[in-house]
């Protein structure tokens, strides 16, 4: 099969990586890519939320099967343009995305089909919202309704900051993501991504990873798009994986087909595990970001082959998929000064010897190749994974590569990842 994969992050470096080993794959092209997809696949430089250039990219080419990686061209609709245009393509229709693209959306459909999730409120009006404030307990839950590249949750810890979050929100911090805002409780315990692939109809359990969102070590300083991850995650037990699928990821498949919205496409349950049992911090309809990174590694099973039978409704006749049990760890090096402004075009030296360390394979994000210098240009900008027999030593060997290998000074990253679990 000749396969489009849309995205440019670490996330589609190791579905790129994944997808190249399949027997089904017999080309690959990656829109627009970066330098690390470069070494195993074409790539054609068009931005995965220029939907009017990728549509044409693909009238244009001969694909047989799309991949949309990112979070961007789903909600903007480039599912329901292929579908229509008879492609054949794995991802959610925008009105399915919602899940994610929608705070507001999803805390209402899990009201509606009695999905275990923090109680909540909905706003568009500055003022309604800090008096529902005033009615909750220290710390806050604050959630942009729209997307915010992961960064559109803040916690404060006490009233008067709360309310000047929202001063923020509503003054466009966050953008037109930030005109309606979502007001939570805080949900007490330890967070787990667990991840389902529907075909609509049934529902194909994956995996769990937990990750790391905030940008400092200690769980400390602004949240980001995700600072490592590793899996499999310890609080996560095969009781707990029934209790997701029987109560949030099996409702969901249904609601949304009951719903005229049947969910096609990867669900990404943030959740909270709670004295009470797991629930439901958030959805997002995609792969996650670092957490991707080690479910491609610790997947055995040929990825290729769970896509199409999720694209062509037959999940129900697939093999559950197969998985290393080896722990893997991923560490996310970001420029200085991410999540907010950063240096571009800075050097990166040392991946080579870094991916020939035992266990180890580095994924570009924000990378691209000036002849022959490797270059720095997004803010998240490698994922160092690293596998082993236990994940003492796969975190060892992941920061082994970093320390030892990998030469950026403009770089930081967290020294503490996996500190839950170990």
């Amino acid at each position: 099969m000749n396969v489009l994969l849309i995205g440019s992050g670490g996330r589609e470096h190791a579905l790129a990586w994944k997808l190249a080993q399949s027997p089904l794959v017999s080309d690959l092209t990656c829109a627009p890519g970066n330098a690390g997809m470069a070494e195993i696949a074409n790539i054609v430089d068009i931005a995965a939320d220029d939907i009017v250039g990728l549509l044409g990219l693909i009238q244009r080419g001969e694909y047989d099967f799309v991949v949309v990686g990112p979070e961007q061209p789903l909600a903007l609709g480039l599912v329901d343009e292929l579908q229509a245009n008879g492609i054949k393509v794995f991802g959610p229709t925008q009105a399915a995305a919602q899940l994610e693209s929608s705070k507001s959306f999803t805390k209402e459909f899990c009201t509606r089909y009695n999905i275990p999730t923090a109680g909540y409120g909905v706003f568009t009006d500055i003022d309604e919202a800090k008096a529902y404030l005033k009615t909750m307990k220290a710390p806050y839950v604050l959630k942009a309704d729209g997307l915010a590249a992961g960064k559109g949750v803040v916690i404060p810890e006490t009233l008067k900051a709360a309310e000047a979050e929202l001063d923020e929100f509503f003054s466009g911090k966050f953008g037109d993501a930030s005109t309606k805002v979502v007001i939570e409780e805080f949900m007490q315990g330890q967070e787990a991504s667990f991840f389902a692939i529907s075909d609509g109809t049934t529902a194909m359990p994956l995996i769990a990873a937990q990750d790391h969102k905030r940008a400092f070590d200690g769980d400390k300083g602004p949240n980001t798009g995700g600072m490592g991850a590793y899996s499999p995650a310890p609080i996560f037990d095969d009781a707990a994986m029934k209790t997701v699928m029987d109560k949030i990821i099996q409702p969901t498949v249904y609601g949304m087909a009951k719903d005229g919205n049947p969910f096609i496409g990867v669900l990404f349950a943030g959740l909270m595990m709670t004295d009470e049992g797991p629930k439901l911090i958030e959805y997002n309809a995609r792969f996650g970001d670092p957490e991707c990174q080690v479910l491609m590694r610790r997947l055995q099973s040929d990825l290729m082959e769970i896509l199409v039978a999720a694209e062509s409704g037959t999940l129900d006749k697939a093999q559950a998929p197969a998985w290393f049990d080896e722990p893997t760890v991923n560490v996310v090096l970001a420029a200085k000064g991410y999540p907010g402004s950063y240096k571009k075009g800075t050097s990166i030296k040392g991946l080579e010897t870094a991916n020939e360390m035992d266990g180890v394979v580095v994924f570009h994000a924000g990378t691209k190749r000036k002849e022959d210098d490797l270059q720095a240009v997004g803010g998240r900008v490698l994922s160092v994974t690293a596998q082993a027999e236990t994940l003492e030593k796969a975190v060892e060997q992941a920061y082994k590569a970093i320390d030892e290998a990998i030469d950026w000074p403009d770089g930081f990253y967290r020294r503490d990842i996996a500190h839950h679990a170990l």
